[in-house]
Formats: C-alpha cells, sequence, structure tokens
C-alpha cells in the first residue's frame, strides 16, 4: 500500500515495500525552550534552523508542532506552515491535539499535509476525518480509543481497524490512513517492546496499512536512550514499520543500514549515499 504526501512539488511516497520513510520530529517545543522563546517573539529563524538540519541529515516528512502553555495554536501553525514552505520544499505533518488550528494550517499548506493525530475516540474522529476529507489530506490513527491504551495487541489491531471504516465511511481513502501501533515506555512496562512489535506484525499482516510511530518514547526515562531506540526500531521495521517519526540525525544511518539487510537497497546505493553525506 501507498501513501503519497506532497510539498510545493515533491511527492513522498511512504509504501508498505519500503524504504522507510523519516518523519523528522524535532520542530517540537517539548524540551527546547529556545523554540518556545523565539516561537513567542514570532522568530522562526530557529524553526528554520530546525528543518535545514533534518532535511540536510535525511528527513523526508516534517513534523510541526508549536504547542507550548499559553499558545494561539490556531494562528501560530498556519504562520509557521506558511514560513517553512516559503523556504523549504518538503510534505508536512501537522501535529496539534486542536482540530482547529489543523483546519487553519491546512487551509494554506501548499501540497498534501498528514495529520497528526485521530485516534479511535468517537470526539476525536467526529472533529478530524471530515476536516481530511475536505482538505485532501492524510491522517495518522492512534490505537487507542475511550477506554484508553490496551496492552492487548489484538485490541489495538480492532481499533486501528475501527478508525480505517470510520475514515472510509467519511470519505478517505484507505491508503490515506497511517497507523500509529503506540510503543510505551519499557522503562514503565516492561513488556512494552515487545507489545508494540506485536501489534505492528499484525497491522502490517491483517490491514497491508503502513505505520507510524515515535521512534524514542520506548526508551523514556532510561539512560543511553540511542542504543534502546536502535534496538527497538530494527525490530519493529523488520515487523513492519515504514514511518517512524524520529530525530534524522540519530536515526537516519539505522534505517538505511535497516533497509540494505532487508534487500530494499539495490548495490547498497541509499546507504553508501547518506555515508557519504556524512564525511
Amino acid at each position: 500500500m501507498k501513501t503519497f504526501l506532497k510539498g510545493k512539488n515533491t511527492e513522498v511516497i511512504i509504501n508498505t515495500e519500503g524504504p522507510v520513510i523519516i518523519i523528522g520530529e524535532s520542530i517540537n517545543p517539548t524540551r527546547r525552550k529556545r523554540l518556545v522563546t523565539t516561537l513567542q517573539e514570532n522568530d522562526f529563524t530557529y524553526v528554520f534552523e530546525l528543518a535545514e538540519n533534518q532535511i540536510r541529515a535525511g528527513a523526508d516528512v516534517l513534523d510541526v508542532n508549536v504547542g507550548f502553555p499559553g499558545v494561539d495554536d490556531v494562528r501560530l501553525l498556519p504562520d509557521v506552515v506558511v514560513a517553512i514552505g516559503e523556504k523549504f520544499d518538503i510534505p508536512l505533518c501537522l501535529d496539534s491535539p486542536n482540530p482547529k488550528a489543523i483546519e487553519a494550517a491546512l487551509k494554506v499548506s501548499a501540497g498534501k499535509c498528514l495529520i497528526n493525530s485521530v485516534n479511535g475516540k468517537e470526539e476525536s474522529m467526529t472533529a478530524l476525518l471530515p476536516v481530511a476529507r475536505d482538505f485532501g489530506a492524510a491522517i495518522i490513527g492512534l490505537c487507542m480509543d475511550d477506554e484508553g491504551i490496551t496492552n492487548d495487541p489484538e485490541k489495538r489491531l480492532a481499533i486501528a481497524e475501527k478508525i480505517i471504516e470510520r475514515a472510509v465511511r467519511t470519505g478517505l481513502r484507505a491508503e490515506d490512513v497511517i497507523i500509529d501501533p503506540l510503543a510505551m515506555a519499557v522503562s514503565a512496562e516492561p513488556q512494552a517492546c515487545i507489545i508494540a512489535a506485536e501489534t505492528i506484525r499484525l497491522i502490517h499482516q491483517k490491514l497491508g496499512h503502513n505505520i507510524t510511530m515515535g521512534a524514542s518514547n520506548i526508551s523514556f526515562g532510561l539512560p543511553n536512550r540511542e542504543d534502546i531506540n536502535s534496538a527497538f526500531m530494527a525490530i519493529a521495521i523488520m515487523n513492519g514499520l515504514t514511518c517512524p517519526i524520529a530525530n534524522p540525525e540519530k536515526i537516519a544511518g539505522l534505517v538505511h543500514a535497516t533497509d540494505l539487510v532487508l534487500g530494499r537497497d539495490d548495490y547498497a546505493i541509499r546507504f553508501i549515499e547518506h555515508y557519504q553525506s556524512t564525511l
């Protein structure tokens, strides 16, 4: 299954057969005080720096999150989307819990965006699926619903099926629903990685949809996080993960190496090109 995203002129194809697409996570005020400060001043210089660094490191899509306490994201998210679109030709993933901010950003976006995110709660599906349909956007569907987050992979699969069915009934194309199986912190739930990997496998085999997740969620609260993230990411890609949300400066090498060993990079061309770009 293929999901198409677009910038002004560029097109990115997320394909269940690979190669892996990286959604850059760094335009997010969480743990970035400088980003909060500059956004409060309506200064997008640091946003541009984060965007450029991620694109250079291998990001195919940029996640854009401007959420922090007191922000008017209905105003700010569209402003940032326009500013990024004027300097960079890359598809965007619009990341906000506020449906009005998402809709405002879609109105000014030059391409086909990805919405991060919808979940299985009735309120979420009602608010965002019609917006995605009306603006021709793709969505990320989180495997959680009104009962919260289950540790049963089969139940997470059922939530994914519900979101996909509802999206199609609303008027979206099935391929425009990317599923997030939810990777939780292994420090709090020892089986978290096994649960996530099994959910990925089930979604890949039974539904055939593209799959995303926050690449660093599983290592939260632990030391040496990059090694943990790398170990799990290779397992997740093997099971069907196609477009992780991650810092490309930390994950691109692993992604290219995993694509290579899975037979998705003939003659190691992409792996070698990435390696040479880091010299």
